[in-house]
């Protein structure tokens, strides 16, 4: 016997920086039911699925963002997606922004969330960003910004995993798929399927010339991901050209052996779906991947020890 889970990456196209939470909602409504029409048990939402993606602009007052988080989840707006959901017995993950609250009502934290919800309508977990990409001053001679560490603290929690699905599913957000770190933290809980949504400007003010790669390098540290920690990977976009910002579509479903079994083929809201076999993961997890038999972890105190790159010392110059 085999562990299929139907999975689907419900990538969104653009969301306009006025366009309602209410009108958004239904939007994610029309893609939850036509995954499940699609035969799909889970449906994976991109990062900020609810908003646009506001860190292009800086803000100097952080309250007049408030707006753009979720203090309770679900809320007034989005509780028809739990609904729906439950409705057609289909579990989902949402990528949105949190503000959690003090006791007299202020803003405690503000993090970049992830919820996963099982076929009940019950919350099974929720992680919160890990790796906030970007600056958190102004920079205004910037064509846009990319402010996170301004709007979003880092995830308290770490890089958890849950018992869900038929298997052992863990979640990341967006920059976290780019640290291998990431993947083995998670694969050394037994991880089966990881599930990413992600906003990916295309342009890169920092480098431009990592523009053209933008595609390349999104798949390749999902795929080698997914093959050194024999996991599923699905990744899942919010792309297009959203508030005159073009970003990175191309939401993928990866197999443990790092291969691209779905990818998405336009930038706006599609659905792609795949038959995951949990039991494939052991391919790779009771072979090449042993970790148990092959991980050499006395040689590997400096990741943990050490932040940044240290080089060894320049040699002492020749006498004479």
């Amino acid at each position: 016997m085999t562990r299929l889970v139907h999975v689907a990456a419900a990538q969104l196209g653009p969301i306009a920086a006025d366009e309602s939470r209410s009108s958004v909602v239904d939007r994610l409504i029309v893609l939850l039911r036509d995954a499940k029409a699609r035969g799909a048990e889970l449906v994976v939402f991109p990062e900020l699925a609810l908003t646009t993606f506001f860190p292009r602009w800086y803000l100097d007052d952080l309250a007049d963002a408030d707006h753009w988080y979720e203090t309770e989840m679900p809320g007034p707006e989005t509780i028809k997606l739990f609904e729906v959901a439950e409705e057609l017995s289909v579990g989902f993950c949402l990528g949105y922004a949190e503000r959690t609250l003090n006791d007299d009502g202020s803003t405690a934290h503000r993090y970049n969330s992830q919820i996963l919800v099982g076929p009940d309508g019950e919350t099974i977990a929720t992680f919160r960003k890990i790796h906030i990409p970007g600056h958190d001053d102004n920079e205004p001679d910037r064509p846009f910004q990319h402010a996170e560490r301004r709007y979003f603290e880092p995830g308290p929690d770490g890089f958890g995993v849950w018992r869900a699905f038929g298997g052992v599913v863990g979640m990341m957000l967006c920059n976290d798929r780019r640290w291998p770190e990431t993947y083995r933290v998670m694969a050394l809980q037994g991880v089966e399927m990881i599930l990413c949504g992600y906003n990916t400007p295309i342009h890169y003010v920092p480098d431009p010339s990592q523009d053209a790669l933008a595609g390349f390098h999104n798949s390749l540290v999902m795929q080698a991901g997914a093959y050194q920690n024999g996991t599923w990977v699905i990744g899942v976009a919010k792309g297009g050209i959203e508030e005159g910002v073009d970003s990175l579509s191309q939401s993928c479903i990866i197999a443990p052996s790092g291969q691209i079994v779905a990818q998405a083929l336009t930038s706006g809201d599609e659905v792609i779906v795949a038959a995951c076999d949990l039991d494939w993961c052991e391919r790779y997890t009771k072979t090449l991947f042993d970790f148990d038999h092959y991980r050499m972890v006395e040689h590997y105190g400096l990741i943990t020890e050490r932040r940044g790159a240290i080089p060894p010392p320049e040699p002492e110059p020749a006498n004479g």
